[in-house]
């Protein structure tokens, strides 16, 4: 199987001499085609530093980055919105939808930024994601008239349009309800299983975290578990995951 990430040796550093941060401490770890990979851990644990230095936001200190095969830790400053662009989709929080773009027109910029791409292409491509993900009753609408959980489903429809090499999701269900985040989390095992997508998933929560094949567990900028869940059902797997929640000293009351 191709290896789409590989995070080697990576170190993150941040302050002075006199008073310096060690975010990351010298995690290695490969996602291959098709994985759904979780990571999670505490308040303060390095995972979004993590993420924001895979994602070409931040700069290792030391270490190698590579992404279908492009070592991004090298790539000067004016190439890395074309990587970002080409290799990469996002999924945020708080959903980072234009509100002056109807549903359709948010999910359809990246591929209208691409050259050579007809509206017709555009077009039905947009409605192919769509379908996938249960949003086609929201494409003419504008963010305002549409729930979280709609929104989020437009995001990751965003994310997967392009078909990038990775799509990276940092607390994706943190601003849901419980149906909303069960009908993202749904969206995110169609985007997985039927469009190949290849997930790196950042998040808190247990239950979310229960819808990856695997999870890195980082403790004090250090990977300290993981788990593969195997032929495990959802609620196995669960189980298992509050279990090394429970070791990392994590509240296992909100994991829902």
């Amino acid at each position: 199987m191709k290896e789409i990430l590989q995070v080697k040796d990576i170190e993150k550093y941040y302050g002075n001499k006199g008073n310096v941060t060690k975010a990351i401490n010298n995690i290695s770890f490969n996602v291959e085609e098709g994985e759904f990979v979780g990571i999670m851990g505490p308040s303060g644990s390095g995972k979004t530093t993590l993420l924001n230095c895979i994602s070409t936001v931040d700069n290792v200190t030391t270490g190698n980055i590579k992404i279908n095969g492009k070592e991004i830790t090298k790539l000067k400053s004016k190439s890395i919105e074309k990587f970002r662009r080409e290799e990469l989709g996002f999924i945020f929080q708080d959903f980072n939808l234009l509100d002056t773009l109807t549903a359709f027109e948010n999910i359809a910029l990246a591929l209208t930024i691409q050259e050579g791409k007809k509206a017709k292409n555009i077009r039905e491509r947009v409605l192919e994601v769509a379908r996938k993900l249960d949003i086609e009753e929201v494409l003419s609408k504008f963010p305002y008239e549409m729930s979280g959980g709609q929104k989020q489903r437009v995001a990751a429809a965003r994310a997967i349009i392009t078909n990038p090499s990775l799509i990276l999701a940092d607390e994706p269900t943190g601003a849901l309800d419980s149906k909303a985040s069960r009908l993202l989390l749904d969206s995110f095992e169609k985007l997985n299983e039927e469009m190949k997508a290849t997930i790196l998933m950042v998040t808190h929560d247990a239950f979310t975290a229960s819808y990856a094949h695997r999870i890195l567990f980082i403790k004090d900028g250090r990977v300290f578990n993981e788990l593969i869940r195997g032929n495990d059902s959802r609620k196995e797997f669960f189980n298992r995951i509050i279990e090394v929640v429970t070791l990392l000293g994590g509240d296992t009351n909100n994991v829902f």
